[in-house]
């Protein structure tokens, strides 16, 4: 096969063509093996070793100079080429830091705006670092941390239901149509994430406990379906402030409606993560305490 030919092709030892190198830019065996640290006897035995490998004679001994043969000139201009490249190559790998990728999770609702902001400081300081930042549900995001998936998440939680590196309360705000709108209705339609999704139990008993009948009217696995389908008049929602929109009106104590404060933002990462990993943490951890804390 000609693949396992080309595989079975003698390598060329770098030490050989830097040794043959010195010798033509010298023009002398004796100044080559001074310039290498070396004797002339091996220097001589490692231009014949090329010269066996390749079957032709590379260098011409004359009684005053070493000159390159015909073969000698075209083995000379490749010799110089591998050497140039394992110089470049060695000066990329320790002159550098190599590029190293953090996997980051965030809910959908952290994927831009300050948060954008935040990792774009965070990757001028550190170049080196490829982000790869996935958006979705926070359990979701947990799930793909816990099988080795994520390096690092930012995920919304109820309070002190597991141990994070960091964590602050989440705000949250009732929310309704501006133009359309629903709390006035019976039952109250009400926009959810899914079954087990966040807020949606909290949205319930908050409703139940004032006696109001509800029923859900809208559910939506994303986030900008929620806040369209509220701003439409589908229902109303509980929603980060910062997912509150020009079409909706905030509902809040004057409608009877409780301040929901069971839950937090919480940073997870592994105790052996890169380096990397844990100098986002600490930035995604001041991105937290410089935020406004919940109401009470």
């Amino acid at each position: 096969m000609a693949g396992s030919a080309k595989s079975n092709r003698p390598l060329f030892d770098l030490d050989l063509l830097r040794s043959i190198i010195m010798v033509a830019d010298c023009g002398s065996f004796t100044t080559a093996a001074a310039r290498l640290h070396s004797t002339q006897s091996t220097v001589s035995q490692k231009v014949k070793r090329l010269e066996d490998m390749v079957g032709h004679k590379l260098l011409d001994r004359g009684n005053r100079e070493v000159h390159a043969t015909d073969a000698g000139e075209l083995l000379l201009g490749y010799a110089r080429q591998m050497l140039a490249l394992n110089d470049q190559m060695f000066e990329a790998l320790s002159g550098a830091v190599v590029a190293v990728t953090v996997r980051l999770g965030v809910p959908e609702d952290f994927a831009t705006g300050a948060m954008t902001q935040v990792l774009a400081r965070f990757n001028r300081q550190y170049p080196q670092v490829k982000l790869e930042v996935t958006s979705g549900l926070s359990r979701d995001l947990l799930g793909s941390y816990d099988h080795g998936e994520l390096d690092l998440v930012l995920v919304k939680q109820r309070r002190n239901s597991r141990e994070s590196v960091a964590s602050s309360p989440e705000k949250l705000a009732w929310i309704d149509s501006a133009k359309h709108p629903s709390f006035g209705l019976d039952p109250v339609p009400l926009v959810t994430f899914p079954t087990r999704g966040l807020y949606r139990d909290d949205m319930i008993n908050a409703l139940e406990a004032m006696g109001r009948n509800w029923r859900i009217s809208f559910t939506s696995s994303s986030l900008s379906g929620i806040q369209g389908a509220v701003a439409d008049g589908m229902g109303i929602s509980l929603v980060p402030p910062r997912a509150v929109l020009q079409g909706h009106v905030v509902l809040g104590r004057a409608q009877g409606l409780p301040v929901v404060d069971t839950f937090e933002l919480a940073i997870f990462h592994r105790p052996t993560a890169d380096p990397m990993v844990g100098a986002l943490a600490k930035v995604l951890v001041g991105m937290l305490e410089s935020k406004p804390r919940a109401s009470k």
